[in-house]
């Protein structure tokens, strides 16, 4: 699969299992493959160009994703073991309102250059049936990391997953590595390693709150952020202020934490002491009633799993934690080929439910009528 970040492909050969309806992964292996610039500028792009260039596009990317997978096997010593190739591929265009998403890749060019079946368009059918498409990463939290209950994944976008006895429920916070990624580039730097600029900086209030005040994260969920909100909405907002690199870091990483924060105050169920029965949850999209913010009630100890490229940004996440402890959450980094392939992981195990023909898309996340069974399958291999 490819972020929104445009870091690179990230591609994992994981062994999954499924015994009596517990299922079970492993990453055998896994890299990430930096683009080429002139891959990165296309897929940049994507979204300018005229249908037919959108098109050859696709079927190009499509051809360069199996190139890649090909690379990746003869590195790997994988040749004979590989049963399905299961590919997010790149998303451009998400509309959810419109009923439409759009992943760059085309399946059938995959299948053709590797001789293997290949799962793709993973979200389409989610939005056929009136959900956001987005989060899809949950059924995996759901079906393998059961021993966590809150799910943080910072990548592009921050979206996070909150796993309870009466629903499973996620959704996209705000956009995340692809804002601080940009504005570690105005410095000459891909990335701001480990948050060391962002440490150095300072938070502005005015820039702060408006970026707070975005009508985005007033909408209950289900909901699900598009690659440009951060790109053509957010950072434009952040250049305006005419901060320095670092400052504007600094308040961005701010903005991240504050409204982390906020999400999990709003939707995590509180419990009482044994002097009261625990209350109801909040509705959909809503925090909790004032009425039951009374001094009886206690957060939940809870374990925050937290992933992707911004769980190695040792700032952002001591200010998550610093954030996070008063609420009596604790911020826990798995080992690091976890918090970089968790996402190819899941990815993996979506197409092996289609594979099966099980559902691997739940409506309880996306708001879609019913959960559904999401991917194109296209055949490789010779009969």
């Amino acid at each position: 699969m490819s972020g929104s970040s445009l870091d690179g492909l990230d591609v994992a050969f994981a062994e999954i299992h499924e015994n009596g309806g517990a299922w079970s992964a492993e990453i055998l292996a896994a890299d990430c493959y930096s683009y080429p610039s002139g891959w990165v500028d296309r897929l940049k792009n994507a979204t300018s160009l005229n249908a037919l260039d959108y098109q050859l596009l696709h079927v190009d990317y499509g051809h360069y994703l199996g190139e890649q997978v090909n690379r990746f096997i003869e590195e790997n010593g994988l040749h004979y073991k590989v049963a399905l190739i299961s590919s997010h591929g790149h998303t451009t265009f998400h509309m959810p309102g419109r009923r439409m998403t759009g992943q760059l890749g085309d399946g059938a060019a995959i299948a053709a250059v590797t001789g293997l079946p290949v799962v793709s368009d993973l979200r389409a059918m989610d939005i056929a049936f009136g959900g956001q498409g987005a989060p899809i990463v949950p059924v995996g939290e759901k079906l393998l990391f059961r021993d966590h209950s809150l799910f943080l994944n910072l990548g592009g976008i921050a979206n996070i997953s909150f796993n309870t006895s009466e629903a499973y429920i996620a959704f996209d916070v705000c956009p995340a590595n692809r804002v601080l990624n940009m504005l570690a580039a105005l410095d000459g730097k891909e990335y701001d390693a480990g948050g060391q600029m962002a440490s150095e900086g300072h938070v502005h209030e005015e820039l702060l709150q408006k970026l707070n005040a975005l009508p985005y994260y007033a909408q209950p969920y289900p909901k699900s952020l598009a690659n440009d909100f951060g790109t053509d909405e957010v950072f434009p907002i952040v250049q305006s202020f005419g901060l320095s690199v670092p400052d504007a870091l600094r308040t961005y990483v701010e903005h991240i934490v504050q409204q982390i924060g906020r999400t999990i105050r709003d939707h995590r169920r509180p419990i009482t002491d044994d002097r009261q029965t625990t209350t109801e949850p909040p509705t959909a999209g809503e925090g909790l009633p004032q009425a039951q913010q009374t001094s009886n009630l206690k957060p939940q100890t809870s374990n925050l799993l937290v992933t992707g490229g911004g769980a190695l940004n040792t700032f952002l996440v001591n200010r998550l934690q610093e954030e996070l402890e008063p609420l009596g959450v604790e911020v826990s980094i798995p080992d690091e080929k976890l918090v970089q392939y968790k996402e190819a992981l899941v990815m993996a195990l979506i197409g092996v439910l289609r594979w099966r023909q099980e559902y691997n898309v739940l409506s309880s996340v996306t708001g879609a009528r019913r959960d559904s069974i999401g991917g194109a399958l296209w055949i490789g291999q010779e009969a």
